[in-house]
């Protein structure tokens, strides 16, 4: 992760509810299909609230096929059932695009991410279209005491359904519903850095009950914790970190954000045996389906590098959650930019409620 704010929470709690969400299926993708089935019969997501795309089912796409064959159907999709306003959640799948593949570099780069392409489809479909290439100012960002909703904030909060297979995406949703607010925040810092990203872990665990919170600042590595329901780290970024699966046992809705420029790059399952720092999928950097595979239910990812100030900030999604924002808004409050790298991972109404 290259480098190249603070936060206060007031008592604000909103439980937005499946009316609010749109399901996108691509029809061209059996797991796409599946996963959306079963979501929407244990969410209960109404039929009108569920659009089908034909989309090629390949990770990587063209901006013109992005725009072509995802981005205009949803918008005629909303226009044409009236729900521009009413929606504030998109929710795609396995089997549906992963990246908008371009040129340039750094902070001027064409690439992103199907999904924070997506969010900006609310200002699109007003007439405000987002221009590529870099990223877009997230209007949500850090407006910890405002109610999601529109038109004050015009974007969508787009989070995936996704894992290395239907079994791993079963256990999102299922674990989803069966939230409770208990256990452990763990957060972990490396030894030495410079940039900020310490910081922004330390300040996440003074936000937070120090009954709740495990906080490491040596260079050593936290496994094996038990009742995990947040955890913030370096992944495979942090030197001392050498294995694979943290062995913790997660609590159903439990998240983890990390600061690691890849991990979200593909979701095809690598061989039981591969670790980093071999290279699997074009990186070898960790993979957030571990996260997703070993028990987590929610997790931010990066399709491509964002550097480090447009990564998830631990400072803010962390107290957020706790404080009983929905697994969507938690995130997209932390998230700097959008049209960028980013993922979310998760059911977007997952909510531990209020502490």
């Amino acid at each position: 992760m290259k480098f190249v704010l603070i936060f206060a929470l007031g008592p604000l709690a909103l439980c937005q509810t499946p009316e609010n969400v749109l399901l996108v299926i691509n029809k061209a993708s059996p797991i796409s299909k599946s996963i959306a089935e079963y979501y929407a019969a244990r969410r209960h997501i109404l039929p009108a609230n569920v659009c089908r795309l034909d989309a090629p089912p390949d990770e990587e796409i063209s901006r013109d096929v992005y725009q072509s064959r995802i981005a205009d159907p949803i918008a005629v999709f909303l226009r044409a059932h009236h729900q521009e306003e009413k929606i504030l959640y998109i929710v795609t799948t396995s089997g549906l695009p992963l990246r908008v593949r371009g040129h340039g570099a750094a902070l001027l780069s064409e690439i992103a991410s199907v999904d924070s392409e997506l969010a900006l489809l609310y200002s699109d479909i007003h007439g405000h279209p987002h221009n590529a290439p870099s990223g877009i100012p997230n209007p949500f960002f850090g407006k910890t005491k405002a109610p999601f909703r529109h038109p004050d904030f015009p974007i969508y909060l787009v989070t995936r359904l996704t894992g290395y297979d239907f079994a791993d995406v079963k256990g999102i949703i299922d674990r989803a519903l069966g939230v409770r607010s208990r256990g452990m925040f763990v957060i972990d810092l490396r030894g030495s850095d410079s940039t900020g990203g310490n910081k922004w872990l330390l300040q996440a665990a003074a936000q937070l009950p120090k009954d709740r919170v495990i906080l490491d600042q040596s260079s050593s590595v936290l496994y094996n914790q038990t009742d995990v329901i947040a955890y913030a780290s370096w992944g495979s970024n942090d030197p001392d970190r050498k294995r694979r699966h943290l062995g913790f046992r997660w609590l159903p809705g439990a998240i983890a954000t990390e600061y690691v420029s890849t991990n979200a790059r593909t979701f095809a399952k690598p061989p039981d045996n591969w670790t980093f720092p071999a290279p699997f999928g074009g990186s070898s950097q960790d993979l957030t389906a571990d996260y997703i595979h070993d028990g987590a239910t929610g997790a931010s990812g990066h399709v491509a590098e964002p550097y480090l100030q447009f990564a998830p900030r631990p400072d803010i999604v962390l107290p957020a959650y706790y404080q009983g924002r929905n697994l969507a808004e938690s995130f997209y409050l932390s998230i700097r930019s959008l049209s960028w790298m980013n993922i979310v991972i998760g059911d977007p109404l997952c909510s531990l409620g209020r502490p």
